[in-house]
């Protein structure tokens, strides 16, 4: 009998349906071990050395599959492709005292759950790729040494239960930094004319609407009119102006259509066009996986197979007609310094297999159709578009006070790739005109603006700026986003993160302590070291030893300069009902309170007024309350925030989402 292990019971199953009776397929259900939750579980007295345990969860596990395996003639460690991966196969390897000499033990890798693939990875085993391994090995005791050494400080300076974490610093340095640009933001005042022509003869009625971009020689940028006097003088030096049409340019402009899917575009477009977290996407991805709908789901690899593109070209060939079809496959490249093992991009594994098939749920079905039109747009041809722009020039007298404007359009020429992946764009028809034509001013638009601040982020924008740093990995991005909302360091509110006052106050004594924990080009720098271990061109001790060895120097010398005074402490003329000392403003990991400076003879607190923070909507469930902010404070969600009806426990309504008005989310908090 041939024993084959992967993590997941749904992916067992998936697996059991193409194998034979010869083969028996169980689940690890995940990890098998761990580093202790208890303890730090590096010995970096030894060359950081991980202490691993088997979680209690896992145990009962470890003794099923020990004890299923003493029939096995050959064990097969069929767990995903990619480090994490690579290490649970290692972990169960080392856990169930598997060697080569007792028996036989093969790894295989496969991008995708079908039979095809099952059968030409167990025609091509392995060994356990130690790189891989010592690359996960590496991330997991460096992002332990960071939080398991950095929280405690941040305790000391601003309150217990606070977190720290290598790229959970930086992404939320990111939201505390732009939300300080937008506080600082000044805006600048703008004007822009448009001009509306028509043709001397003009019979049709047809019209010309076209942008002042030069004034008198000098080119205008964003800002170029400042405000309604420089624009009404403008304004009256185009209306004494004859105009003629001075330059035609007609041309084609091809539209490309887009990559397919990696990690971080898939977590993007779903964001963007289907509002699903980060969270759900990945969820969801797994769950078209393990089904065997999907390839791998955890990838920034842009590569296709063969088979794909020779599917996806008859495919195309037979629905959407010869024109569509490509006269050899579109090849994309990399993605740039972030890709890592040899993966596929996210796609379909039947190209003709529609959204239906993969059952009833709404969400799988729209995040599979997501995927599908994704992959097979990426070998469609361009969008082919007619665009003319037109150049007017206008002068006064003897040619004096000259002003040129543009008028642009496209029309759409052919469709491409946008047969199966629908963009937004703006068909404007121009009129036709002659070189030289004289036009006619038939109306003048001045239009007063006003630069605005960046936006927010929301978390497609904020995986893009991860990706764009080159932090973090395929596997991190929805993690990381969860916990430093689950932390109450970010809330999000309409789909864009905001910093809370605590989130903003670790990111603050970070940058001033810790400048490379939350330095965008450090953090970098440490991913393409991982990189650098897995592809065996370093060794995983020594990459955490450069960076431990100046870490540790510079958080003793910190705990040394900081005194035990909190960050946070700010005194207040209002005394304690007490004892009659002070009140401070302390702060918790939920927000400011009020504390007794006679703390700990007197352990008086009490909440700060504005406690509660109304949206201005009355409930939806009772219609009778308002609803309000608050906090969960019991649980593993302790201070995750939610949204709950003022008049709790008479009415129990509460979402985990922030409500719209005149929507009535789901009561699931």
């Amino acid at each position: 009998m041939k024993f084959v292990i992967v993590e997941s019971p749904t992916k067992a199953r998936t697996i059991g349906k193409f194998l034979g009776s010869g083969y028996v397929v169980e689940s690890s259900y995940g990890h098998v071990r761990d580093l202790p939750k208890g303890g730090l579980g590096v010995d970096v007295d030894n060359n950081f050395d991980p202490h691993y345990v088997i979680p209690r969860t896992a145990q009962t596990r470890v003794t099923k599959l020990k004890h299923a395996l003493s029939d096995a003639e050959e064990v097969i460690l069929a767990t995903d492709e990619d480090r994490e991966g690579e290490a649970i196969a290692w972990h169960l390897l080392q856990v169930l005292k598997l060697n080569k000499e007792k028996s036989v033990v093969s790894r295989i890798v496969f991008h995708e759950i079908t039979e095809h693939a099952i059968n030409e990875a167990l025609s091509h085993p392995r060994d356990i790729d130690m790189h891989l391994v010592d690359a996960q090995q590496a991330r997991r005791v460096l992002d332990r040494l960071v939080g398991y050494k950095l929280s405690p400080f941040l305790w000391k300076k601003i309150a217990k239960g606070l977190s720290a974490g290598r790229v959970q610093s930086v992404a939320l340095r990111l939201v505390v930094d732009r939300e300080v640009e937008i506080r600082a933001f000044k805006k600048d005042e703008y004007w822009t004319i448009d001009c509306v022509f028509g043709k001397k003869d003009n019979t049709k009625n047809e019209e010309l609407i076209a942008s002042l971009y030069e004034i008198d020689g000098k080119t205008l940028d964003k800002l170029g009119i400042k405000n309604k006097d420089e624009a009404d003088a403008i304004t009256e030096q185009l209306q004494a102006s004859s105009f003629k049409a001075e330059s035609i340019e007609k041309k084609e402009v091809r539209k490309n259509p887009p990559t397919p899917f990696i990690t971080s575009t898939l977590q993007q477009e779903a964001s963007k066009r289907l509002k699903f977290s980060a969270k759900k996407t990945m969820m969801l991805a797994q769950n078209l996986y393990e089904h065997g709908f999907i390839t791998y789901m955890r990838t920034d690899s842009l590569n296709l197979s063969q088979e794909f593109l020779k599917n996806a070209k008859s495919y195309i060939e037979q629905s959407f007609g010869k024109e569509y079809v490509l006269s050899s496959p579109r090849i994309f490249k990399k993605k740039s310094r972030l890709a890592q093992e040899a993966h596929e991009a996210i796609r379909p594994t039947h190209v003709e297999r529609a959204k239906e098939a993969v059952g009833e749920d709404g969400d799988l079905q729209n995040l599979y159709d997501l995927i599908w039109r994704r992959s097979l747009a990426s070998q469609f041809p361009e969008a082919r578009f007619d665009s003319t722009t037109v150049i007017v020039h206008g002068a006064g007298d003897k040619n004096k006070n000259e002003a040129r404007l543009r008028a642009h359009g496209a029309m759409l020429k052919f469709d491409g790739f946008l047969k199966v992946w629908p963009q937004k764009f703006e068909e404007r028809d121009v009129p036709p005109v002659k070189e030289g034509e004289a036009m006619t001013l038939v109306r003048l638009d001045s239009e007063q603006h006003f630069t605005e601040p960046p936006p927010r982020f929301n978390e497609a924008s904020l995986i893009k700026a991860l990706e764009g740093f080159g932090i973090g990995r395929p596997s991190t991005y929805a993690p990381t986003l969860s916990t430093i909302q689950e932390r109450n360091y970010v809330v999000k509110e309409e789909g864009r993160f905001y910093p809370t006052e605590i989130g903003e106050m670790v990111t603050r004594v970070l940058k001033e302590h810790f400048p490379n924990i939350v330095d965008f080009d450090f953090t970098a720098k440490m991913e393409e070291e991982l990189d650098q271990i897995a592809e065996g061109k370093e060794e995983w001790q020594e990459v955490i030893g450069n960076f431990y060895k100046p870490f540790s120097e510079n958080l003793n010398k910190k705990y040394e300069e900081v005194g035990s005074e909190k960050a946070a402490t700010e005194e207040t003329d209002e005394v304690c009902e007490k004892c009659g000392k002070k009140l401070l403003i302390k702060m918790s990991r939920f927000g400011k309170f009020l504390a007794c400076s006679g703390y700990p003879e007197c352990k008086f607190t009490k909440k700060i007024g504005a406690e509660i923070k109304k949206i201005g909507m009355a409930c939806p469930e009772c219609g009778k309350g308002e609803v309000i902010e608050k906090h969960v404070r019991k649980g593993r969600s302790r201070g995750k925030i939610f949204w709950g009806c003022s008049l709790y426990p008479e009415c129990k309504y509460a979402s985990w989402e922030h409500p719209k008005k005149g929507e009535n989310p789901p009561t699931s908090a």
